[in-house]
């Protein structure tokens, strides 16, 4: 099977007032739908992350480059256009296209009439979701979890894009974005009608991607809860952290803790859950020591063992295990940032 064509590009030098903002970016859609089809350019400042993003300090990152690129007097790699029926479309740059509108209209002291891009001529649609992919899902300016969902969501339902052509693109394994698909599609269904007009929160996606992890929807289903129980849970901060909601299966399944965590939460409530004990040689061992007996443990582990633990996520073992890959996770991911 041939290849689809792709559109060749030329770099030039747009006049910046010539170019439109990309509305089929994910956060930038995601401000139409708050705002509607007319945002001002405070509120598109917004969706590209100058106030700050929920998953992360992009207001730091916003700044960053918006001094960069004032100190440096322009940008040192070209954007993206696709022109299309006469109009220049930034598939990739918005942000910088926004902060060039934004010195052109306060003044600042600069050449921002003009801003070198990449310019391709009635670029397919398959190329323009590549670089987005590319860019935006495996790059270096990624965006946050929720928006790639929804990009993924977009492209697998309303575009019917093959699952390996989307790995293609973006790496990636076909369960990752299956479950992000997933999350997105449960969010959209029963969080969003469980808040208040404004108040739909997309930091709480990750909530949403553990609900699609082995046995986590069979629980709350065998305890006689819904999803929607499920999205007022995380509403309301029941399950806070986010990764509590692996908890569920073993919560629900203990009558006091189940009780605790309808009451209080599932942090409080996981303090009733019963815990091997300990023996006086692991209180007393290190962190290398008990990561050394860990890993001799689990490389010595039956196969039927293993079998059984993969089988039943839910079970005391396996829940412990995930627990501790969390902890481990969080302690090695300050160390990075602590560097």
């Amino acid at each position: 099977m041939a290849s689809p064509a792709v559109s060749p590009s030329t770099l030039q030098l747009v006049p910046i007032a010539d170019i439109h903002l990309d509305r089929n970016n994910p956060r930038i859609r995601k401000f139409l739908e708050m705002y509607g089809e007319e945002p001002t350019a405070e509120q598109f400042y917004l969706a590209l992350g100058a106030a700050g993003d929920e998953e992360g300090d992009n207001s730091a990152t916003f700044e960053k480059l918006k001094n960069s690129i004032q100190t440096n007097g322009g940008i040192i790699q070209p954007i993206i256009v696709n022109r299309k029926g006469g109009k220049y479309i930034c598939i990739e740059g918005n942000t910088r296209v926004a902060l060039y509108k934004k010195f052109l209209a306060e003044k600042v002291k600069g050449a921002w009439t003009h801003i070198p891009a990449l310019v391709y001529e009635e670029m397919p649609d398959f190329q323009i979701d590549s670089i987005r992919l590319q860019v935006h899902l495996v790059g270096t300016r990624q965006w946050d979890p929720y928006s790639k969902a929804k990009y993924l969501h977009s492209l697998r339902n309303e575009k019917n894009m093959p699952l390996a052509m989307m790995i293609e693109f973006c790496g990636g394994r076909e369960r990752e974005i299956t479950e992000s698909i997933n999350a997105f599609s449960d969010m959209e269904m029963y969080y969003r009608p469980v808040v208040q007009e404004g108040s739909f929160d997309t930091s709480r996606f990750s909530g949403f991607v553990e609900l699609q992890k082995p046995n986590i929807k069979q629980a709350i289903a065998e305890a006689k809860f819904t999803l929607t129980d499920f999205s007022t849970w995380i509403r309301d901060e029941k399950l806070y952290p986010l990764n509590t909601v692996r908890l569920l299966p073993r919560l629900l399944k203990n009558p006091k803790a189940k009780e605790a965590f309808l009451k209080y939460d599932a942090r409080r409530a996981s303090e009733l859950l019963e815990k091997p004990p300990l023996g006086k040689a692991l209180a007393d061992a290190d962190l290398g020591q008990l990561a050394h007996a860990l890993t001799q443990a689990i490389y010595q582990l039956p196969w039927p063992e293993a079998e059984r633990l993969r089988r039943d996520p839910s079970g005391d073992v396996a829940q412990l295990l995930m627990e501790t890959l969390d902890a481990l996770r969080g302690v090695l991911k300050a160390g990075e940032i602590n560097k």
